[in-house]
């Protein structure tokens, strides 16, 4: 499973749910016992606990993360939780199932342990948009991407599909909507901003992922390449950035799947 620093989740997850009308099939009002499976450093734990008039548990494989968290939480595997059968009246996990080889079974492990229902929020990585004011970069993020997930092992497109694992694992009543979250650059920047240009002109992203690209159909000549135009580009973000003329807007799609134990 892929690993992630707090710091990522954070930057990731800012601003996701300040529309939380996707989030509705949830009955996220109406819920007293909720698990948060593979909760990370709790940027959707928090969401949860704002809307729950009930407790709100965190659990993730990840101590680190996990110290980020306030309590309740629980350190454990989300395809054995260490928690008794019917404990929890909603079982929930974010971005999670795009990371596991075996989704239906998770979702199986979340049912035995939920007496009500068992929801997701995962992505479509593969159909993730960029448009940038610097003319190469929507080009760029989407080789780069490609080339990246091409490498991974999961199944990081499954968002739409979710709902066929659910009904593979038992669940009935299955619903899936969609919510897209909008990540933008504009200025003024903020220092996430400003390392962000500096990773890109440096070409450090595609040399952290560059192991990950191997794995794939991507060969040492074709990131090599990737890495020069890359850099190329980031030179002009950060240029665009000292004139604040540099705008920036990506589309992550989500889908959020619930249905009923």
């Amino acid at each position: 499973m892929r690993e992630f620093t707090a710091e990522y989740l954070r930057t990731t997850r800012a601003g996701m749910w300040d529309d939380r009308a996707a989030l509705a099939a949830l009955e996220l009002d109406t819920r007293e016992r909720v698990l948060d499976v593979g909760c990370g450093s709790g940027e959707f734990t928090r969401v949860l606990r704002e809307e729950v008039p009930g407790t709100v548990v965190g659990i993730d494989a990840d101590a680190t993360l996990l110290s980020h968290v306030d309590p309740p939480v629980v350190r454990g595997d989300a395809l054995s939780l260490p928690v008794p059968d019917d404990t929890f009246d909603l079982v929930v996990c974010q971005a999670l199932l795009v990371n596991l080889p075996d989704p239906e079974a998770a979702i199986a492990e979340f049912a035995r342990v939920s007496t009500e229902a068992v929801a997701a929020v995962e992505p479509d990585n593969a159909a993730v948009s960029v448009t940038s004011t610097a003319d190469d970069e929507a080009r760029l993020a989407a080789r780069a991407r490609a080339l990246y997930l091409d490498g991974i092992a999961t199944d990081v497109t499954l968002g739409p599909d979710a709902a066929d694992a659910f009904e593979a694992a038992g669940l009935s009543e299955v619903s899936t909507r969609r919510y897209d979250h909008e990540r933008r650059t504009d200025p003024p920047y903020s220092e996430q901003d400003v390392e962000a240009a500096r990773r890109k002109a440096t070409g450090e992203g595609i040399t952290t992922d560059r192991e990950t690209m191997l794995a794939g159909d991507a060969t040492p000549e074709d990131i090599a390449d990737l890495r020069q135009q890359w850099r190329a580009m980031g030179r002009t973000v950060v240029a665009q950035m000292q004139a604040e003329e540099y705008h920036r807007r990506e589309l992550v799609p989500f889908y959020v799947t619930v249905g009923r134990v």
